[in-house]
């Protein structure tokens, strides 16, 4: 029951009913990736373009789609990873989770967040103050 009230009330976790009906309907299935998304082409866009999307596997963090496909749903290019034999380039770097919002996430130092005081300010800078 959890989950069926998911699906009709967040778009958050993996796809909603409707996103599903019309993958169904419009959705041809082009392939999957290593983290289990799915991605889906069918109908145009506006400018003529073939419409591409991709169904998250569980929370929906647009940072799980590798570059490869990233470059197919973005109309970089033409073929998906999945009918052509893409290897990632060696600069490219393994998928790190969004921290963002999390305990986890950067707090450089002087940032509110962070534990600790700001750095003393030296030189000839000189804080602005309103006048009185």
């Amino acid at each position: 029951m959890a989950r069926l009230f998911k699906q009709i009330f967040t778009w958050w976790n993996g796809s909603t009913l409707s996103m599903r009906f019309y993958t169904w309907r419009k959705g041809r299935y082009i392939g999957h990736d290593e983290f289990g998304n799915i991605y889906y082409e069918g109908g145009t866009t506006k400018e003529g373009k073939p419409r591409r999307w991709v169904i998250y596997k569980n929370y929906s963090d647009a940072s799980t789609i590798p570059p490869g496909w990233h470059g197919w749903i973005h109309h970089r290019v033409d073929i998906p990873p999945s009918q052509e034999n893409y290897h990632p380039h060696t600069w490219e770097k393994p998928h790190q989770p969004n921290l963002t919002g999390t305990f986890a996430a950067y707090r450089p130092q002087g940032s509110i967040a962070h534990h600790g005081q700001r750095p003393q300010v030296t030189g000839d800078y000189e804080a602005w103050a309103p006048e009185n």
